[in-house]
Formats: structure tokens, sequence, C-alpha cells
């Protein structure tokens, strides 16, 4: 008999989060879908202001602004649901972002691309809980043991984002290149038993949830074998009526193949991956002249970049694919048909109950 996922004092009935898709793919009505269907509905703030009018003049206030404005959206949504927030620690003014999401009422923060050192700090005294998406045993100590000396706190909750996952990755290429599934069940089940033995230094329960290749009802059963509290789902809410991307777009992942999914240099240093198409070709030959800079990510030097990642994320959430970077999870040739949120979730709700 399946549980929800208890986070502190909030409680998701099904124990799914639904992945923070960055610039526009995962705003108000899918975050707000997915928390009214029983799940938590993560809104991302990565260049969330794009359709801003100021957005080129202000990146951060259009972004900030744009914040408060889809949780304010999600809310009317998500009828009681928990809703939050995805925020990269590379991002530039990361520190502004997670008071923002604070201000705006979020339910929780999590956080990754990098280790979220002072999130405690940037959200102490508000009532938002925070997890870290970690990778192995030693992201995830280096982090608490951190968060214990300067702030004598631990997580609410840990996500745990393995190598099948979409977007920016991290892991080396070589990782990637060399993953299995079994090895890597492995090092989950050591993440889980490290974050038990914090949990009792911390007097309460710190939940686990596993991500990166969560596709359906069995991958959800998997995981939750390993000893995991709940899952987090990105790829496969793309190609639902409510995500907040472009018709083309989810167009795209229907039509791909599983060989046309990809790893890719991103512009800002970090592998990721995608789904292969014309931009992806074009931009390793040539590099693109960068117009303009938007700020969004630390590790971005616009000297030395083939092509802005902002303007090739934009252009995929406008459905302008040939003009676009497609991020993608390792299974999203399995998309084969445009679904409802609601489906999704009862699916899931299902291989819960039966686990």
């Amino acid at each position: 008999m399946g549980t929800g996922l208890k986070i502190g004092d909030l409680e998701a009935r099904i124990p799914v989060i639904q992945g923070g898709m960055g610039v526009g793919i995962s705003l108000s009505r899918l975050a707000g879908t997915v928390a009214a269907n029983g799940g938590i509905g993560i809104i991302s703030t990565a260049q969330i202001g794009w359709r801003e009018p100021d957005f080129y003049q202000n990146p951060f206030e259009a972004n900030y602004r744009a914040m408060k404005k889809e949780l304010a959206a999600a809310r009317e949504i998500a009828d009681g649901g928990i809703v939050g927030f995805n925020i990269m620690v590379a991002t530039q003014r990361y520190e502004e972002y997670v008071k923002t999401a604070v201000e705006a009422g979020a339910d929780v923060i999590i956080s990754g691309a990098g280790l979220p050192v002072d999130l405690p700090k940037y959200t102490e005294g508000s009532f938002v809980k925070i997890a870290p998406i970690v990778s192995s045993v030693k992201s995830l100590n280096v982090l608490i043991r951190m968060w214990e000396r300067k702030y004598n706190r631990y997580p609410d909750f840990v996500v745990i984002e393995g190598p099948s996952a979409g977007g920016h990755l991290g892991f080396s290429l070589e990782e990637l290149e060399t993953f299995t599934q079994e090895p890597y069940d492995q090092v989950i089940r050591g993440i889980i038993g490290k974050t038990r033995e914090y949990a009792k230094k911390a007097g309460r329960e710190i939940p686990v949830v596993v991500a990166g290749g969560i596709f359906d009802g069995e991958d959800m059963k998997h995981a939750l074998s390993l000893g995991a509290d709940g899952v987090q789902v990105a790829t496969r809410f793309v190609t639902t009526e409510e995500c907040d991307a472009a018709p083309a777009y989810k167009e795209a992942y229907i039509k791909a193949k599983k060989e046309d999914i990809c790893i890719v240099k991103s512009p800002v240093g970090m592998p990721g991956r995608a789904i292969h198409n014309a931009f992806i070709d074009k931009t390793q030959k040539e590099k693109c002249r960068i117009k303009h800079c938007y700020h969004c990510i630390t590790t971005c030097d616009p000297a030395k970049i083939p092509y802005c990642i902002t303007q090739a994320l934009v252009n995929a959430a406008e459905g302008k694919l040939d003009q676009a970077l497609l991020f993608c999870g390792e299974n999203a040739y399995r998309c084969d048909k445009i679904e409802k949120v609601k489906n999704i979730m009862e699916e899931f709700d299902r291989a819960n109950q039966e686990r």
C-alpha cells in the first residue's frame, strides 16, 4: 500500500514532484495542474521573465516579477496543492532569486547545478522547505556538513538526480557515456542510507526523491524499491496539454527517435541532453554572433561561447525549432502522444498503491 510524500508539515497525496524545466517549459499551468492532481508542482526560475516587455533591457527585474506572477497563477490552479521553484545555484544573483521565491510564498525550493551552500541563510526565518539536488554520496556529505557547521540546518528533503536526466547534467562526458543503471542504483542506495543517518541527527524525517529517467509507473516502482520516498518526473510532462511549452516543442518530443537523443556541450560549460536537430549541427560548425548578454549563468563567458543559451532556449519555448536547443531527458523518445496531467498522475498513483 503506497503512501504520499511527507515533507515536514506538507504532504503530497502522490509521491511525485514535477521537475523544473527552464525557460518557459514548466510554468504556472503545468505546476498548478500537477499540484491540483496530488503531486508537487515546480516552476523553473531560469529566464522565467522572457515574455515580460522589459526582459531584453532588465532581465533580472523581469524574472523576479514573473516569478511572483507565475506562482500566484499556479496557486489559482493548484486548489491548495504544493507549489514551488527550482532555482539553479549557477544562476547569476542566485541569492536574489531565492529571496524572491520566499517573498512570493513558495512552499518548496529545489536547488541544483552546483551545491546550494548558502540556501539556509537566504531562506532563514521562512516556512519554505529546501532541498539540494545531489548526484553522489560525496556531494551530499560535503553539502550537509557545511549546512551543519555554518547554519545548524539539515535539508527538508533531498533530490538525487541521475545521469538519465534532461537539460544540464552534473556528470562528466565520460561518466555519461559509460553509465549503466545497476551501478547507479548502488549510488542511490548509498545516498539514501547516508541521508537516513543525517535524519537521525536532525531528529526528523528527511525524504529522498529520485530523479532522472523516471518515465512511467514501473520506473517509479523501481526507484521506490531502492528505498526512495518519491520520484521527480520532468520529460513525461512535456507532452501534456497543460505543459507551458509551444505545441511545436511538444511535437519534437513525439517525433524523436531513440537515436535522436544526444549529449551536447552547453555554452555554459556543462554537458546537456537534447534532441539532435539542425541547430546543434550548425553550432558545431560555426560560432553564432552573440548580440546580447542576458546574464543568466555565472559560468558563461560571452566572448568565447558558440551561441547564447538563453536565446536558444527561448526559441525552443516559442517553437522556433531550427534556432532552438531542445533539452530533454533520456526517455523523450517514449513520448508518443499528447496526454493529460491527470491521467499521468493516476498512473503514478496506481504504481504507488501496487508497490
